[in-house]
């Protein structure tokens, strides 16, 4: 066949193939333009799913009569100029494609009235084929009415779902960008019935109110509120604690300049913050929104615009991981109240073992201080801690006032149950606590420390093994060599495809070296920087504190039970033991009275 060019509507069919998957994908293309006009309320209303029909209302500043008909043709749009501005997109649409593949499969009216216009005007287009543009009343903003999707290509319709389903996609995609801006009201509408009314959120008491409509009561219940500037990146948003877990990937919203992506350096560094408290298998739950310079970030690596590339994706992984870790490490017990007063978490009890007579030395007041032991007699000592001790006093009573200026958080303990659960009383109500897994996190997190403060030695392996890698693997190799010296190890290039391992470190030299080696140069290459080493460490120190840790079954005495209370209000992350199970629980005294209906 000879090469000639294609037919416009053909052409256009083609990128519709790209541009519009199902009808939610014709939603977030018609109202992102709506978001890009300046719109402040957005009304979107759907028949039989999507397919039968979509009208999107909006009164942003609109399209002048004279530019209307251009709307419709291929690539034509007000938001890129020239290549300056392509590199800098800011908007949420710039391809110009939209509007001309959607009327290019479906019967599409385009009605529309600039700010200070007398009227509005109206264009009909229906596969492809445009009709003269003529004057309608209507108020300032544009209306788009899209009918009979995939009328001219029913190939497309027999991949489509159910009407639930495809509606089920369409409030998906609504509740992702209410999420993005909070400074628009939404409504959705279906078969003639309200779904969603979403107003417009201008404080932070309507932003998690957006964010409870959207999520969920339970999201927002453990969310943590994260806000934090860096090199010219904010990072605004809520991360859930680790006990709202999901069972699937299906609560996680990125925003980059308030573009909705999914991105695996973004996914990678949220997994990762989360790896020291998260349960196996499961998944975060986080509403995050990342601002930096448009330049640094390139939203144009795929037709729906749901990937991007950063120019510096080392550093804006370091940055998410750094504080989203930080944040997660105040998950400790009772961090909320201790803002209530200087004497909340800092009550100054013994030490573990009565009188802390182990030569224990007590905690400072501020972060989780030191034992001053190395990490094997750390060990032994915890090990002993459930001795008998000699005497004890009784429970310790709450203030008769009923004041709470010197309750700690967690309370006094009362008694043991069953040998596995500490019960304690605080100023809110009932705590009760699993004494192996909150003791777990804090020998845990000492353990940690001490391996810190002793830093990674290497072992030279007494015959040195070659590796087979791939040639960037080698090149990066040569680039961070500064970096694997100081996680231990000493690799060298033997060749263009391949590796000679002289040392490992020494805390893994019984683990499966290649592997563990393979995974690191893969890191350096995906994301130039690596947490294989440290997260295998921890892995093989959360293993040696869960040996360590207190078992079910062994008594304590009423000192030692609130000491395990005071170390855990002052522990990082201790509301989660090392395998992301919660170590407490609280029931107030108002979930204590409806159990019994009291009052009623």
């Amino acid at each position: 066949m000879p090469i000639r060019a294609l037919p416009e509507h053909l052409v256009n069919q083609i990128a519709a193939g790209e541009v519009v998957e199902r009808p939610a994908s014709v939603v977030k293309e018609l109202v992102e333009n709506s978001l890009d006009a300046g719109a402040r309320r957005v009304k979107v209303e759907i028949e039989g799913g999507g397919q039968r029909r979509i009208r999107i209302t909006d009164d942003g500043h609109g399209i002048p009569a004279e530019e209307l008909p251009l709307a419709l043709h291929p690539h034509a749009t007000s938001k890129i100029e020239r290549l300056e501005d392509l590199e800098a997109v800011a908007s949420l649409g710039f391809r110009g494609e939209a509007l001309a593949s959607i009327g290019s499969v479906a019967r599409l009216s385009l009605a529309s009235r600039a700010l200070g216009a007398d009227s509005g005007t109206r264009l009909v287009a229906e596969g492809g084929r445009r009709e003269p543009s003529e004057p309608c009343p209507m108020p300032p903003g544009t209306v788009i009415d899209v009918r009979d999707l995939f009328f001219n290509t029913p190939a497309r319709r027999k991949f489509l779902k159910t009407e639930r389903t495809e509606f089920g996609h369409i409030d998906e995609c609504i509740r992702r960008l209410a999420l993005a801006r909070m400074d628009c009201a939404f409504e959705l509408h279906h078969n003639g019935r309200a779904v969603r009314r979403l107003p417009t959120a201008d404080s932070d008491a309507a932003r998690q109110r957006r964010v409870e409509d959207v999520c969920g009561n339970g999201f927002i219940d453990h969310a943590l509120t994260i806000e934090a500037e860096h090199d010219g990146m904010r990072l605004t948003g809520w991360v859930a604690r680790p006990s709202f877990s999901r069972s699937q990937a299906d609560m996680q919203f990125f925003f980059v300049n308030g573009r909705l992506v999914r991105d695996r350096l973004v996914t990678h560094a949220v997994r990762q913050a989360y790896s020291d408290v998260l349960y196996s298998g499961r998944h975060p739950a986080y509403v995050l929104m990342l601002e930096l310079d448009p330049a640094r970030v390139d939203v144009n690596v795929h037709p729906q615009k749901t990937e991007v590339r950063f120019r510096d994706g080392r550093t804006v992984h370091g940055f998410l991981f750094t504080k989203i870790h930080r944040a997660l490490a105040e998950t400790r017990a009772g961090s909320d109240s201790a803002q209530a007063g200087p004497a909340a978490g800092r009550v100054d009890l013994p030490a573990y073992g009565a009188g802390g007579g182990q030569g224990a030395g007590r905690l400072g007041e501020a972060g989780q201080g030191g034992l001053g032991l190395p990490v094997a007699e750390a060990i032994q000592r915890y090990a002993e801690l459930a001795r008998p001790a000699a005497g004890g006093e009784g429970p310790r009573p709450l203030p008769a006032d009923g004041g709470t200026a010197e309750v700690p958080p967690l309370g006094f303990a009362l008694a043991q149950v069953h040998g596995i659960y500490v019960l304690a009383q605080n100023a809110r109500g009932l705590v009760l606590v699993d004494m192996h897994a909150a003791h777990e996190r804090i020998v845990y997190e000492r353990m940690k420390l001490a391996w810190a403060e002793d830093r990674i030695r290497s072992q030279p392996l007494l015959v040195p093994e070659t590796l087979a890698v791939s040639a960037r693997e080698v090149r990066a190799l040569e680039q961070h060599q500064d970096s694997l010296h100081r996680l231990g190890f000493e690799l060298q290039p033997a060749g263009p495809e391949s590796v000679l391992i002289r040392a490992v470190p020494t805390l893994l030299a019984r683990a499966d070296v290649h592997a563990l080696v393979r995974d690191v140069l893969a890191d350096l290459v995906e994301l130039g920087d690596t947490k294989r080493v440290e997260q295998a460490i921890d892995e093989l120190l959360s293993t040696a504190a869960c040996h360590g840790s207190v078992r079910a079954n062994r008594r304590l005495n009423l000192d030692e039970m609130n000491a395990l209370l005071r170390d855990m209000e002052r522990t990082e992350r201790s509301d989660q033991c090392n395998h992301g199970r919660p170590t407490w629980v609280e029931l107030d005294l108002q979930q204590l009275d409806r159990l019994f209906l009291r009052g009623r």
